[in-house]
């Protein structure tokens, strides 16, 4: 489908964040294809009137449970600690197949309605085979673009033979879903099934994203000697909560070609630390942001961009005021892109990339005589504004709804998804008390 953006206020973000104006955007056959004024248009072309809207890049989120939609808000006050124990150790085994697609899809559709449209799904409910062809299957019918995190917790040996099936019965060909390795890693895991997850990502020629760096600095420290020593830092690596390095460990990660994921409010709220932000920057890595998990955080990119702003802004003695709005939405669109591995996809309004877009409102009483609208759209705007959706070119939302006739049942399947998943957590929980 071809269609013609017109009379919306256009900020491009690659290479960095800058407000073109009042410009016109072209789309044709799901890319964009030109972008200025007074663009013609075919004349099978859909006209969108952005009047009154900012146009910019979709979002980006590097680092998402999805799956864990259906138990939101479970426990706001938790610590790392309790997170483990409760959500990994008690919810995620309580989850079946079909919790896991209720979930990833409401969860991917979320995304979606807050302007996110690609994502980086790290899986780590994926318990059999069921599981894993439920949430890849979730992904694929929200219409949300998405890299699957294929995680195995089984044995070593059965890593490449099952990771190998996933990627050729799934994610193998042209489509919005592709793979990565969602790798426990050396600071979870042994070091035999470290090594086994990185060979898995080196043979199958695919990028690797792992919690690194989170769990203090000994075990940040480790860990990164363990990829270092074993030739595992040439595979392209995201750094997910990577707080406990120190500058000399940042610039090996960058020299390395790895990037960080940043989830700042997770990291505060749950103890993992202060956000690596303005560190990784200045260490030249790719820098992206992430909601994490809306177990006990928001899972929209503005309250992330809002608080990666605000802490960064925040450190003792001036050091992160040279942060700005214009970083922020940096980190969550074109770097967030480069984290992912699909700069040349998504991120910016370059010609040739796919037509991911959004559309906010600046005719509300939030966001309206926005002297700044990058400004406006990392401090004032929040999910109330995302008017328009595009993914690929296709419009997944209009005037603020979602085009899907079946959001009642996603809904419905979402409230028995967490209902069940709470009665199976209660059973076990009392079996383990009549055991004791």
């Amino acid at each position: 489908m071809n269609i013609v953006i017109r009379n919306g206020v256009v900020v491009d973000t690659e290479p960095q964040p800058v407000v073109l104006g009042t410009v016109d955007v072209r789309v044709e056959d799901g890319r964009i294809a030109e972008v200025g004024p007074g663009l013609r248009a075919a004349p099978d072309a859909e006209m969108i009137d952005a009047s009154g809207r900012i146009v910019l890049p979709g979002f980006v989120d590097t680092h998402r449970h999805t799956w864990q939609a259906g138990i939101r808000a479970i426990d706001p006050d938790m610590t790392m600690a309790g997170y483990l124990q409760r959500v990994l150790g008690e919810l995620a085994p309580a989850h079946g197949p079909e919790e896991v697609y209720a979930g990833t899809l409401a969860g991917a559709l979320e995304c979606l309605d807050s302007g996110v449209t690609t994502l980086v799904d790290w899986a780590n409910a994926q318990f059999t085979r069921a599981h894993t062809d439920a949430g890849v299957r979730a992904l694929r019918d929200s219409g949300i673009r998405a890299r699957f995190g294929y995680c195995h917790a089984g044995a070593p040996e059965d890593l490449l033979r099952h990771g190998r099936a996933v990627l050729e019965g799934h994610l193998g060909g042209p489509g919005l879903v592709s793979m990565v390795v969602a790798a426990l890693g050396p600071e979870i895991v042994g070091p035999d099934h470290a090594l086994a997850e990185w060979r898995l990502a080196r043979e199958l020629g695919l990028p690797v994203t792992a919690h690194l760096g989170g769990y203090g600095p000994e075990g940040a420290t480790a860990g990164l000697a363990f990829l270092r020593d074993n030739g595992l830092l040439a595979t392209p690596t995201t750094f997910v909560h990577a707080n406990h390095y120190d500058d000399d460990q940042l610039k090996l990660i960058a020299d390395s070609g790895g990037g960080v994921s940043v989830s700042p409010i997770d990291e505060m709220t749950l103890g993992i630390g202060y956000p690596v932000t303005g560190r990784a920057l200045a260490a030249g890595a790719p820098t992206s942001l992430s909601a994490d998990t809306v177990t006990c955080a928001p899972g929209d990119m503005f309250s992330q961009m809002r608080a990666a702003f605000t802490l960064e802004r925040g450190r003792p003695g001036g050091a992160g005021l040279g942060f700005t709005t214009r970083d922020a939405l940096r980190l969550a669109t074109i770097d967030g892109a480069r984290v992912a591995g699909l700069a040349d996809v998504t991120g910016s309004l370059r010609p040739g990339k796919q037509a991911d877009l959004v559309l906010l409102r600046a005719d509300t009483l939030g966001m309206a005589a926005a002297h700044d609208p990058i400004g406006a759209v990392v401090l004032n705007a929040d999910t109330s504004a995302v008017d328009t959706v595009l993914v690929a070119g296709r419009v997944v939302k209009r005037d603020g709804r979602l085009l899907r006739d079946d959001l009642p049942d996603v809904l419905a399947a979402l409230a028995a998804s967490a209902r069940e998943v709470t009665a199976r957590t209660a059973t076990a929980a009392g079996s383990r008390r009549r055991q004791i």
